[in-house]
């Protein structure tokens, strides 16, 4: 089935992510991993999270040059992968005004880092989860 355009969609609920300084994290609720991303791929990382259709970032300016299609999908494949995007059946958004210039600012690559050294403390429900008296971050033991 071929679909009418490439957009994306946040793949489940606790895909959480936020903004910092336009470096975007993004934190998979379900398994604890968190994502670190380059200032080129935090950009990419927010229009495809909000919809907008991945063939119009091909030929913008991002991390110093020309975003190629084989790159772009390489990106996608990696956020498939990782169970952050799933493909959308919804139509596309537009490309917002301001990401061309914002994309042309930045300065790295494309990438996603991977990070799950706290994945055993952020999965932990941290009311009934812990050992008594010591509470959180002392993960109760089983028995």
């Amino acid at each position: 089935m071929t679909r009418d355009c490439d957009a994306y969609a946040v793949a489940s609920r606790d895909i959480v992510f936020e903004s910092f300084d336009g470096e975007a994290v993004v934190l998979n609720l379900a398994n604890g991993k968190y994502f670190g991303f380059s200032d080129s791929g935090s950009r990419v990382w927010q229009a495809l999270a909000s919809g907008i259709d991945a063939r119009a970032l091909i030929g913008l300016t991002a991390g110093g040059s020309t975003l190629g299609a084989a790159e772009l999908e390489h990106f996608i494949s990696q956020l498939l992968e990782l169970g952050l995007l799933v493909p959308s059946e919804t139509a596309a958004q537009p490309l917002p005004g301001e990401l061309p210039a914002e994309l042309a600012a930045t300065s790295e690559p494309l990438d996603v880092s991977i990070h799950d050294d706290l994945a055993d403390l952020i999965i932990v429900d941290p009311i009934h989860e812990v050992e008594e008296p010591l509470g959180w971050p002392a993960v109760k033991q089983a028995s």
